[in-house]
């Protein structure tokens, strides 16, 4: 067996013996919905809140696990996630998705973060894509509707990080404690790209067209940062970058999810535009790539390097290398890949148990502190990577 055949071989494995079962085995409620949490050391806490970010990435991940193979368990998956997600996570009074839910659906951070209406529409649309599902259709087309009219920033561009249920404006808009409190961030316009582009498969409204190259303008235009390639993380309204460093995984991320989009709207001339844009944060996200194929998290605003190795990164890397080799004619980045993919089998994974760890610490040892499965652990980067690495390789 060739080294390709091996790797892709493993792939495979991996997607349908050690990804999906876990969250079909271990996390998801027969109440409805999915387990909100399960520790890095195998624990679960069935009375933990449920994040819109886990359940909308569980609806993408089946459902396009399920277009990838037509195994009508992963259907099955998507639409008991999908089910629980319209019923508990959307604002049935002002619109929108809240941030979360207590353990028996009931709404709890009512705030509307536009990271989590990106990934509503992402993971409806996927479910939509796979089973013509009208109802997803309808809910995802309400989402872009919402934040086009209350998140857009008509007058600098580009769009609002987070309002409060009503869409009054917050005073804390942050995403997670690890970021800054920002009016707004490439994190969430990378992923309202990702959306948007995957809602315009299979809804080609010219509006949609025009807001989602708009977004690709942004992102090469504002977001990333000319000189170095690298994405800068936090802005203020009017755009002024606020330090906070960059992220290698990111980089890396966008630099093929962007010209993925570019793809989907079907404009040479934005094709053209972007791609060289793309190569750019690719080779700027590597600077973190080391000797044993792995990739560095970030490198902080002070100057320090965070050299955990995170699940999310790692998975990003093999694609982003994949992409490089596919699209940027880089003959052993298709190698780097397969390194990335061994260092991934080698420390990550859990053989045992299911499902990936979040981190490999700087000193080698795996990070059980934090989630197996959580409100920003979820089935989506390393099952997308997995798919997306089936589908280059035909």
């Amino acid at each position: 067996m060739s080294r390709t055949d091996t790797f892709l071989s493993s792939i495979r494995t991996t997607l349908s013996e050690n990804i999906l079962p876990f969250w079909r085995t271990k996390m998801l409620d027969p109440r409805g919905g999915f387990y909100g949490k399960m520790s890095g050391d195998g624990k679960m806490d069935y009375d933990s809140p449920r994040g819109a970010i886990l359940n909308a990435r569980i609806i993408w991940s089946y459902s396009a696990a399920y277009k990838a193979s037509k195994k009508g368990e992963y259907l099955l998956a998507a639409t008991h996630a999908k089910d629980y997600f319209l019923q508990n996570f959307m604002d049935h009074k002002n619109g929108g998705v809240y941030w979360s839910v207590d353990a028996n659906g009931k709404r709890l951070d009512t705030k509307k973060q536009l990271y989590a209406q990106a990934f509503a529409i992402y993971g409806l649309s996927e479910y939509y894509s796979a089973c013509g599902d009208d109802q997803a259709m309808k809910a995802a087309k309400n989402i872009f509707q919402i934040i086009e009219k209350r998140f857009a920033d008509k007058e600098n561009g580009g769009y609002v990080e987070a309002l409060s249920r009503d869409f009054s404006p917050l005073e804390d808009m942050s995403l997670s404690a690890h970021d800054i409190n920002a009016d707004k961030t490439m994190n969430s316009h990378l992923h309202l790209l990702e959306a948007y582009a995957n809602l315009y498969k299979v809804f080609p409204d010219p509006l949609l067209k025009e807001k989602t190259i708009s977004l690709l303008d942004i992102l090469v235009g504002r977001i990333m940062d000319k000189e170095t390639g690298h994405l800068n993380l936090y802005f203020t309204a009017d755009w002024k970058v606020i330090p906070g460093g960059y992220s290698f995984g990111h980089d890396i991320e966008t630099s093929w999810l962007a010209l993925e989009s570019a793809f989907a709207v079907k404009d040479i001339d934005i094709i053209n535009k972007v791609k060289p844009e793309c190569l750019k944060m690719g080779l700027a996200g590597l600077e973190g790539l080391q000797e044993d194929g792995s990739l560095i998290y970030e490198k902080k605003a002070d100057g320090s390097l965070d050299l955990s190795r995170q699940w999310w990164v790692q998975a990003e890397t093999v694609v982003g290398f994949l992409w490089l080799w596919k699209y940027h004619n880089i003959p052993d980045a298709a190698s780097k890949a397969i390194e990335a993919w061994d260092y991934i089998k080698s420390h990550l994974i859990d053989p045992k148990n299911g499902e990936w760890y979040w981190s490999i610490e700087p000193d080698g040892s795996v990070n059980t502190e934090d989630d197996k499965a959580g409100f920003w652990k979820c089935p989506y980067h390393n099952s997308r990577m997995c798919l997306e690495v089936l589908k280059i390789f035909g």
